[in-house]
């Protein structure tokens, strides 16, 4: 195949769509035939990924490089920042923690040079087995009081030789604003490698925006590329949180009603993806105590601060009402962080989380459990302890901290969860209203959820049709992809992407 420069998707903003226009060119690039790979070089998300070598990636990249056909590795995303607080983050190089950074003096530019260092190496040795490198920059290129430290945007561009396309949100108003801004504030080598426009997210009538089409390219000098509808009728993984708390609430008849509790710091939550679209089920987020107790089944799911969300269950009562819940007839089921939070304690002498050196848990299983600096990360292929001639399940951890049965444990009804390739035995379980778990995507696989449901068949009315969660994927990102053929120059971009000039 024809080599194809490197392109990114910078963006006049945040969350303007520059991750989902980014699938959508790395599935284009497979489907015509190329050897795709995505690329960010920093990235800031809680939603992550474990990549087969058993090392952590933002999830944007994960899916991006789904859509491209190709397993992920951390050279796509070399710096991950996993916020923890307000102020601090926790620094992921290469795939592993390297610790935690106050925000003030990450951006600053001490060590800024052996990070940007890594990050290029990185980006080198990916563009040395793919074509093309997809890259994708981070919030606005144009914020220029952090020109001199940009490890993703721009300078990223630069050190890839890379053609540029700025995506600007429309649904959000002031598009022509912030496009022209974000060019006319680029020094004049940077704005020469802006070579195309898309607008993104546009509602209503195409036609209503022709004429600003051309006005825009006037004042740029540079073409828009396409204009894409908003959609709502394809699914692909999102990266932020920010919509969860919109999600329908309230209880549903005939329908299993599972209320995941939304925690301040809550992380992969696309660990719910397929089990939303379970026609059995009515899943929805909350932390309001009186939708907690109505809920069938209530989901602790993963966090970035197990101890400060344990301590805000607290103190605004959902802890209560998720124990009054379980009291009542409700089962719960805790994967990761809300694993830990099901026991009798977390304890963090070492305050790896922060100040407080142990909370009480929800007391819900006899565990306890100690935050250590050591962070797991690793794919896991398991059957179920209850099906162990089952096919093997997929599912993945990401966790600091050891978790450990209490001295009393023999006196609870309690077996292990399921069995891996080695032998090892992972996560606890009652057989009835009760279980806990670190693996990530358990639910992603359907013989778990037909466990977790079962106690609900004589009242669920529609039948579950058999999910393949790997096919759906594959579905939904050849809708993305044709979205855009539709609504984009795709040969105006191959063009781009092969002229010497």
């Amino acid at each position: 195949m024809k080599y194809l420069h490197p392109l990114m998707l910078a963006g006049t903003g945040s969350d303007v769509g520059k991750s989902i226009v980014a699938t959508a060119l790395c599935r284009i690039f497979r489907q015509d035939g190329y050897h795709p790979a995505p690329f960010k070089a920093q990235n800031m998300a809680l939603n992550s990924y474990v990549t087969p070598e058993g090392l952590e990636i933002g999830r944007a990249q994960a899916v991006q490089a789904e859509a491209a056909g190709t397993p992920c590795h951390t050279d796509m995303n070399p710096l991950l920042l996993k916020p923890q607080s307000d102020h601090t983050s926790q620094v992921v190089l290469n795939g592993r923690p390297i610790g935690n950074r106050d925000a003030y003096d990450y951006f600053r530019n001490e060590g800024r040079e052996e990070l940007r260092k890594a990050v290029c190496t990185a980006y080198d040795r990916l563009a040395s087995r793919f074509n093309p490198i997809v890259m994708e920059g981070a919030g606005s290129i144009s914020e220029i009081n952090l020109r001199d430290t940009d490890l993703v945007n721009m300078p990223m561009a630069r050190h890839a030789n890379a053609d540029v396309l700025l995506v600007g949100d429309i649904d959000r108003g002031g598009v022509f604003a912030s496009v022209y801004g974000s060019i006319m504030l680029q020094a004049p080598d940077d704005r020469r490698r802006i070579k195309g426009i898309i607008i993104n997210k546009f509602r209503g009538d195409m036609r209503l925006f022709d004429e600003g089409r051309k006005m825009l390219e006037n004042l740029c000098g540079v073409p828009v590329l396409g204009v894409i509808p908003y959609f709502k009728d394809i699914h692909i993984e999102e990266e932020d949180s920010v919509d969860l708390a919109g999600k329908a609430m309230h209880a549903r008849q005939g329908m299993v009603n599972i209320a995941v509790v939304l925690l301040r710091h809550i992380s992969n939550f696309t660990d719910f993806n397929m089990l939303e679209r379970d026609p059995r089920v009515h899943l929805f987020y909350t932390n309001n105590t009186d939708d907690i107790r109505s809920a069938d089944i209530i989901i602790l799911p993963g966090t970035k601060s197990t101890v400060s969300d344990l301590y805000e269950l607290r103190r605004n009562g959902v802890a209560q009402a998720v124990v009054k819940a379980y009291r009542d007839g409700a089962t719960i089921l805790g994967i990761c962080g809300g694993y830990q939070m099901m026991g009798r304690e977390v304890c963090d002498p070492n305050h790896i989380e922060g100040e407080i050196d142990r909370i009480p848990g929800l007391g819900l299983l006899p565990l306890t459990t100690t935050i250590t600096g050591e962070k797991t990360t690793r794919q896991t292929r398991f059957r179920l302890v209850d099906e162990p001639d089952g096919k093997l399940l997929e599912g993945y951890e990401i966790h600091n901290g050891e978790t450990i049965l209490t001295d009393d444990a023999f006196s609870h009804v309690l077996t292990p969860l399921a069995v891996d390739e080695k032998g090892n035995l992972e996560g606890w379980t009652d057989k009835a209203r009760l279980t806990g778990t670190y693996l990530h995507g358990i639910l992603d696989n359907q013989a778990f959820i037909n466990q977790i449901l079962k106690p609900f068949e004589t009242r669920i009315k529609s039948e579950c049709k058999p999910f393949d969660i790997r096919q759906y994927k594959e579905q939904q990102y050849d809708l993305l992809a044709a979205h855009v053929r539709k609504y984009v120059d795709i040969s105006q971009i191959y063009k781009i992407l092969t002229d010497n000039d």
